[in-house]
């Protein structure tokens, strides 16, 4: 899950599994493959960066096992 943040500022967590498509218009709009869709304040690049970031994190193999 990724970190977004409303218009208003306030925080909250998204699936990046589920993002369907997204547009600047010139707000951000997210649409969930849920039919969910949300306007947040960062750039359609920042949450592809996030995303990337993510993957990453979750993909690497742990050193200690």
């Amino acid at each position: 899950m990724i970190e977004v943040h409303r218009l208003n500022g306030s925080p909250f967590y998204i699936n990046c599994d589920h993002i369907e498509t997204m547009e600047e218009t010139p707000d951000t709009v997210v649409h969930l493959t849920n039919d969910r869709t949300y306007v947040v304040t960062e750039k359609a690049e920042e949450i592809i960066n996030k995303i990337v970031s993510y993957k990453s994190r979750i993909s690497l193999p742990s050193i200690n096992r």
